[in-house]
């Protein structure tokens, strides 16, 4: 624990043109080498062909995504007497977003085309 005090928790900020937090923790994980602008045209683009295949609204798709992915719990390691065993714990849900969240991009970004 700090001795100086707590730390305040940050919110994420939401993107330009959905107004969703959702969509900026993902364009920010998509970042690569600062580029942002390149990371939305991505986003966005994909967006838009998920509305035109499915002709429903992106982000619920997105949103059911991430929540199909998404973690409830996680094993880290204890140190209990002289070996380490792995106790589950649960995770937070902007942790749980995030682990989702870079779970699809290292899945999309394995696959070819």
């Amino acid at each position: 624990m700090s001795r100086r005090g707590t730390v305040e928790e940050k919110t994420a900020k939401s993107d330009p043109i959905y107004r969703n937090r959702l969509v900026n923790m993902l364009v920010n994980y998509i970042l690569k080498h600062g580029k942002k602008s390149l990371a939305y045209q991505i986003i966005y683009r994909a967006l838009k062909k998920i509305q035109q295949k499915t002709e429903t609204n992106p982000l619920y798709i997105l949103r059911r995504a991430i929540r199909g992915v998404t973690p409830d719990i996680a094993v880290k390691a204890r140190r209990v007497g002289g070996s380490t065993h792995q106790v589950p714990i649960e995770i937070g849900s902007t942790q749980g977003k995030a682990l989702a969240i870079r779970w699809l991009l290292g899945a999309s970004r394995k696959c070819p085309g």
